[in-house]
């Protein structure tokens, strides 16, 4: 009779144990869910395409065709074999992945720009590692045929200027299909692709290449915008382009002393916005710079590298966008831009993804709430994980 009563009270005690654990993990799976997954969601649902000056709400189903809806994000920084833990690794790429598969959902971009610094090992990588980086990459930021995916070298890819070789600017090439200051064409608007750690000036034989590539296009560009009577002789035998004024695209930003007249929430911080900035380093040079601008007189220059946010005009006219850091390694609250573009016109967005504080925030709420419902659970099953928590409970009972 006596095993027959503990036997009932041991299946209702471990009934109540099993009852625990299904609500525990009620409570938990919907928290994951929101953290891991509609977070994504619901923040990047709140962007959009800005819509152009020049573009109408009568005329812009017209016009619709000849707008391209670009994304640009800079900095994602694939952890490698060498740096990095690997629950670190793990847990940005999936944040990276998720947001962008995300957006590509949401947004439906026509083209995505990525400004440099894909891989953070790329400069020294082996063989097999470089294989391996490729293929997570290629993973994460998969993506439907109707949408291009343009990648852009960084000094982190490649290395910088002391460290870059053919071999490892051909390898970079053979996966991302990137040729050194290539022009790229969409809807008539003309994006010039500039490999930024060649534009070191001591002319190295990637430097030459480089530069006398960027000389060409721009004698390309210079006559598809003048009239053809002026120059007849000099662009007699040019292939011209779409007649309209360049979009610069790199890593490095053109030159600037420092981040100190950046502003914005996801400016640099303030402990370092005077930081001077290093020619070759953090900027490119004066000269580099220079020649880009007279080469190019581009409308609008993006860059990355900074992994900060900056808007800076050269010359008083032509703007440049610093896109900050596309992974949560580098900053609590990445973002990427949006921009809707035509070969006269353009309009930027810019679109912040989760922060980082939010979703940690949301967990240690969570992590709280657990830890009341079980030690409210294990007080009436009599039963307390630890015995100070019993001897505080029962002298609350006392008073």
């Amino acid at each position: 009779m006596a095993f027959l009563r503990f036997s009932i009270v041991s299946k209702l005690f471990w009934r109540k144990r099993g009852s625990l654990v299904l609500k525990l993990l009620c409570f938990t799976f919907p928290v994951i869910v929101f953290c891991e997954f509609l977070i994504y969601y619901i923040v990047i649902i709140q962007c959009h395409w800005p819509q152009l000056k020049t573009q109408t709400p009568e005329g812009s189903k017209q016009s619709s065709g000849s707008v391209l809806k670009a994304m640009f994000l800079a900095d994602t920084h694939l952890l490698g074999e060498i740096q990095g833990h690997w629950l670190d690794k793990l847990r940005r790429e999936w944040q990276m992945e998720r947001a962008f598969q995300t957006a590509l959902w949401l947004l439906q971009p026509e083209i995505v720009f990525i400004l440099g610094d894909i891989f953070d090992e790329g400069k020294w990588s082996s063989s097999q590692a470089w294989s391996d980086d490729v293929q997570r990459f290629q993973k994460m930021f998969r993506r439907p045929d109707h949408t291009e995916l343009i990648v852009i070298v960084g000094n982190h890819d490649i290395g910088f200027h002391y460290e870059m070789t053919e071999f490892k600017l051909k390898r970079f090439s053979q996966v991302f299909n990137f040729t050194s200051e290539k022009l790229v064409t969409r809807k008539g608007i003309n994006f010039v692709l500039v490999n930024s750690v060649a534009m070191e000036g001591d002319s190295c034989k990637i430097c030459r290449t480089a530069e006398a590539k960027l000389a060409e296009l721009s004698h390309r560009l210079n006559c598809s915008l003048q009239e053809q009577s002026q120059y007849q002789k000099k662009c007699s035998n040019v292939v011209t382009l779409p007649p309209s004024s360049p979009i610069l695209l790199q890593h490095y930003p053109l030159y600037r002393r420092s981040d100190s007249q950046c502003t914005g929430e996801d400016a640099a911080p303030l402990d370092k916005k005077n930081d001077p900035f290093t020619e070759k380093y953090d900027v490119l040079s004066v000269e580099a710079s220079q020649k880009l601008l007279w080469w190019f007189q581009p409308r609008l220059i993006l860059s990355g590298h900074t992994h900060s946010a900056c808007e800076v005009l050269h010359d008083g006219k032509i703007p440049e966008i610093s896109v900050p850091s596309f992974s949560w390694r580098n900053r609590n609250n990445p973002s990427f831009i949006m921009g809707s573009m035509t070969s006269t016109d353009f309009s930027l967005y810019k679109c912040f993804l989760p922060s980082e504080n939010t979703v940690v925030a949301v967990y240690c709420a969570a992590g709280a709430v657990l830890v009341l419902l079980m030690l409210a659970r294990f007080q009436s099953l009599r039963i307390l994980p630890f015995p100070f928590v019993q001897h505080l409970i029962t002298k609350h009972k006392a008073v």
